[in-house]
């Protein structure tokens, strides 16, 4: 778990970044939020560092949270929440080569998202 505290203590930069950032371990136990995912996830000021993340997620999603921390890999999907549009990262971290964890991240998607074909 040092280690893990250690990497983490490195994550200041999201505090400030105006997306979600929460990382849960291997355990699935909530390890960081940045300041958006405390204020979108604890909007009574609840601190949800140290509860498992299974409890935060329906079965369906609970069983992609395996598969990412037995597997590796991503699972990226938008969702609309109270009228705003979302799109949801998650994807295994490692540490030392091995999974860790996992991250998510989720950013609102303005109405008037440009796009480019750089192709």
């Amino acid at each position: 778990m040092d280690n893990e505290r250690n990497l983490f203590e490195l994550a200041h930069w999201a505090d400030e970044v105006d997306y979600a950032v929460t990382i849960a371990n291997k355990d699935c136990e909530i390890i960081y939020m940045n300041r958006r995912s405390r204020e979108t996830f604890c909007p009574n000021g609840e601190d949800l560092i140290g509860r498992n993340l299974m409890d935060c997620h329906p079965e369906h999603a609970r069983a992609t949270i395996r598969r990412l921390l037995e597997e590796g890999g991503s699972n990226v999907y938008s969702i609309t929440k109270r009228g705003i549009d979302k799109l949801i990262f998650q994807s295994a971290w490692k540490l030392n080569g091995k999974i860790a964890g996992l991250v998510e991240t989720s950013m609102i998607i303005p109405k008037d998202l440009k796009h480019f074909d750089r192709g």
